[in-house]
């Protein structure tokens, strides 16, 4: 990920904790600040982000996206003082689409409810946009030495989906299923949102990639669930699906690489299939394998289509691509508002062969 100014390599002895509550107070009324907490019965924990959030930043609104709970959730987060929204769609992807379709702000913060994640880290990570000004602030997770908020296997497999995303997109990524991001408008308005369910936070990531939007990180304290709450995170079910669509991504993103590689073993699978054809036919004179013959030449020809294809969808690709760019560019940068105009005493000295 480019420009990580806050890296964690620079943090030296100081926690997690203490390098969030040493960020800049936020000035209250300068910015509408959102937060979208995607909740699935959360009533043990929802109340305790809502309150946490609502004191790390005076002024957010704190929306609570209900998804099909079946316990208190809604109750809890309404009393705590958030605003509690319904959303029926099944899974977390659809719960961000809504909102980001539905809320109005000048930034968005999205935090999940299982209070994992310290809010106490949101004042840093809004001052780190708008000082940028970055569109998109990743919070990189930063578990104590002994803790045990990662489940077996999900520290891994969350290394393992970054490096893949890192190869394929060719820019490094920290944290990719990381479930604490703050946004500029201009990045949720330009944003599709076509995921359903955990693979929201993968798509977020391609989107930054492929519109190449400022963006940094910034560690964040990660903790165990509370008492009573459990993860709606099914390790291969949803390892999977976020494969299948970093591969879906890729066939998209990087239609000449994906469709390349398919002709290009196509047209060897041809070239093996062929060679002892065209040996045997200079010894005998004589073709007696046609079905090979003919498998061979439709190989061929698919190494031809697939190849074209890649052309063709690259070209749709860059189309999209200035499409995005240009609806991203509707919308000011983050503190654009509110950054003075510049003066006469601003502006740089002529130089030679400068046309006035």
């Amino acid at each position: 990920m480019e420009s990580t100014e806050h890296s964690m390599s620079e943090s030296g002895p100081e926690t997690v904790a203490q390098r969030n509550h040493a960020a800049p107070s936020l000035m209250p009324g300068r910015h509408s600040i959102a937060a979208v907490v995607p909740c699935h019965n959360e009533e043990a924990s929802v109340a305790k982000v809502v309150t946490d959030l609502k004191a790390a930043v005076p002024g957010i609104v704190v929306y609570v996206y209900d998804n099909l709970s079946t316990d208190a959730t809604a109750e809890k987060a309404r009393a705590a003082g958030a605003i509690v929204r319904a959303e029926r769609a099944k899974g977390k992807g659809n719960v961000v689409r809504r909102a980001f379709a539905d809320i109005e702000a000048d930034i968005y913060l999205m935090i999940d409810g299982d209070d994992t994640y310290e809010a106490s880290a949101a004042p840093a990570m809004i001052e780190t946009l708008l000082s940028g000004p970055y569109d998109h602030v990743l919070g990189v997770r930063k578990q104590d030495e002994n803790g045990s908020a990662y489940r077996a296997g999900h520290e891994t497999g969350n290394r393992v989906l970054n490096g893949v995303v890192g190869k394929v997109f060719g820019e490094n990524v920290e944290d990719m299923l990381s479930g604490f991001r703050v946004f500029s408008r201009r990045f949720v308005k330009s944003f599709p949102a076509v995921s359903r369910e955990f693979e929201i936070e993968t798509e977020l990531t391609v989107h930054s990639l492929h519109l190449r939007v400022p963006q940094t990180a910034v560690p964040v304290g990660f903790r165990d669930r509370p008492a009573g709450s459990e993860s709606k995170l099914r390790t291969y079910h949803d390892g999977f699906k976020i494969l299948a669509l970093i591969v879906g991504l890729a066939r998209h993103e990087r239609p000449v690489a994906f469709y390349g590689l398919l002709g290009t073993v196509s047209w060897l699978i041809s070239v093996v299939l062929t060679v002892p054809i065209v040996i045997e036919y200079y010894d005998t004179h004589t073709v007696p394998r046609f079905p090979t013959l003919f498998l061979a030449c439709t190989l061929l020809l698919v190494g031809f289509l697939a190849w074209t294809a890649g052309l063709i969808l690259d070209g749709i690709r860059r189309s999209r691509h200035e499409a995005s760019r240009l609806i991203y560019l509707r919308y000011e940068a983050p503190g654009a508002g509110t950054q003075p105009a510049a003066t006469e005493d601003d502006r740089p000295d002529p130089v030679a062969g400068d046309i006035r």
